[in-house]
């Protein structure tokens, strides 16, 4: 899936998500579920939380000034994007289909 990739003139940002960030973003209390109940205070916190996996010192301050001032507020489909970015390191975790094995395992589970 590509990343969101936001540009100025002067600079560019690549925006996505790993297992690392995801976990710092529920390390602080992060909860995707969230966006839709509080979205004024979590859609930029999931904007702020997409910068980390990439740009790991960005400051949040700098990350709302983007997304307020220089974007004027989140462009259409950018919600949606972020959505599928988050979601997409959560697919490590997925259970493998019986009789299916997972690429490269040295490692089996019976049950």
């Amino acid at each position: 899936m590509k990343p969101i990739i936001i540009k100025s003139n002067e600079e560019e940002y690549t925006l996505e998500f790993n297992r690392e960030s995801v976990k710092f973003a529920e390390s602080r209390g992060f909860k995707f579920d969230d966006v839709a109940n509080f979205p004024m205070t979590k859609l930029p916190e999931l904007f702020f939380y997409a910068f980390r996996m990439h740009h790991k010192n960005i400051a949040r301050d700098k990350t709302d000034k983007i997304l307020f001032e220089e974007l004027g507020g989140i462009p259409d489909g950018m919600i949606e994007r972020l959505a599928e970015l988050y979601a997409k390191p959560f697919e490590a975790l997925n259970v493998v289909e019986e009789g299916e094995e997972r690429k490269n395992s040295k490692w089996s589970v019976e049950m």
